[in-house]
């Protein structure tokens, strides 16, 4: 697959193994046909701050050194799939068929996924199958690392009951865990670095907290931030910092495709929506007044629009609004995000870092401590993080 920037020593000296969960959806099939067209040298790595002169000294694995693989659930193959974003709009028109051959070596490296109905396996065997999958890819393909990334659709969040405790639960113990944390807990028992680009718990199972953090291996999320809460998170702080007072908040999003089918579930836009709530609240000392509606428009396919209002109390009580539209293929902001998060993920994992990595809450709604100021954020990965990367990695 091509060239990336920083293809130096340390995480670039050989093949990185890229695992996703969710790997026929919409997203994962973006960001397999948009890695394979940008090593191809047929499109510019618009939206890869990885492929920046921030990141041009700084040991990255190459996109040509990517290999794809995941759990799915679903049984379409990535080539047809890809050949339907096309026919949508979200992949340029002929670049499935220039990008097959990369399609359809990354689904042979897809399995099934899970729990499935009329599966009886507990947490700990679905996890333990898991983890042999990843293992068996890492070992076929001679990778060194393989990066976990959950891209699947966002699950409601667990409810408080037996679950919660580390008494219970059927992974390590009792009532069932969600889907993303047995994925998650695959990935530690594999011993694979760990994103969360969605809002689904993942890591953040109570029962998966403190393993994680012994695990010795670095992991990062959650919930991208690629379109609506991108733009809170560069807006709060300008008004907090020209000393205007929020009155209120308010914001629509509209979307179709797989995730408003999945975010058509109250609970599951319950869980999407405090991301975006925690960003007012972080950059502005509190969350303003203000609803956040999520309405699955099937018609919008991969497509979807975001309206924002915001009421500013100005000099002498002055009224201020602030209106914005923001239009655009969630597949397609996702994927240079998702592989940026790969790069950095895995040479954090050759530079012998563990743990939460906050200089990535540049990528996310729910970041693991760190800034909350999109600017702030962006200083975090650029310098500091950059700058750790590249002295561990001489």
């Amino acid at each position: 697959m091509g060239t990336g920037s920083g293809a130096g020593a340390g995480a670039g000296s050989g093949r990185t193994g890229v695992w996703l969960i969710g790997a026929r959806g919409s997203v994962a099939t973006t960001v397999v046909a948009g890695c394979a067209a940008l090593a191809a040298g047929l499109h510019e790595p618009t939206g890869m701050v990885t492929e920046t002169a921030a990141f041009a000294d700084v040991p990255l694995p190459p996109l040509a050194s990517l290999v794809f693989g995941g759990h799915d659930i679903t049984s379409c193959p990535l080539p047809k799939r890809a050949e339907e974003l096309a026919a949508g709009g979200v992949l340029p028109h002929g670049l499935p068929r220039s990008v097959h051959a990369e399609l359809a070596a990354a689904d042979a490296e897809i399995r099934p996924g899970g729990p499935q109905p009329g599966d009886t396996r507990d947490d700990e065997a679905l996890a333990a199958a898991f983890a042999t999958d990843l293992r068996t890819f890492r070992s076929t393909h001679g990778l060194e690392r393989v990066v976990v990334i959950n891209v699947a659709s966002t699950e409601p969040e667990p409810g408080p009951g037996p679950g919660s405790g580390p008494e219970s639960g059927s992974g390590p113990g009792g009532d069932r865990l969600p889907a993303s944390s047995v994925y998650a807990l695959a990935a530690l028992r594999a011993g694979c670095p760990y994103v969360n680009f969605t809002p689904s718990t993942g890591l953040h199972h109570p029962l998966l907290r403190d393993m994680a953090r012994c695990s010795g291996l670095p992991y990062a999320g959650r919930d991208g931030k690629t379109g609506q809460t991108l733009l809170r998170s560069a807006l709060a702080p300008m008004l907090a910092q020209r000393a205007l007072n929020v009155r209120a908040w308010s914001g629509t999003n509209l979307l179709g495709g797989g995730d408003g089918a999945a975010l058509a579930d109250p609970a599951a836009a319950a869980a999407k929506n405090a991301g975006k709530a925690a960003v007012l609240r972080d950059t502005l000392g509190e969350l303003p007044p203000g609803d956040l509606h999520i309405d699955n428009v099937p018609a919008l396919g991969d497509w979807k629009t975001a309206w924002d209002h915001v009421a500013v109390d100005g000099f002498l009580g002055s009224r201020v609004i602030l209106q914005t539209i923001w239009q655009g293929c969630d597949s397609a902001l996702a994927a240079p995000l998702v592989l940026d998060l790969a790069r950095l993920v895995a040479a954090a994992h050759a530079a012998g870092l563990s743990g939460p990595l906050p200089g990535l809450g540049f990528y996310f709604k729910d970041p693991d401590s760190g800034p909350a100021a999109l600017s702030d954020q962006y200083t975090a990965l650029t310098t500091t993080f950059a700058t750790q990367l590249r002295e561990a990695l001489r």
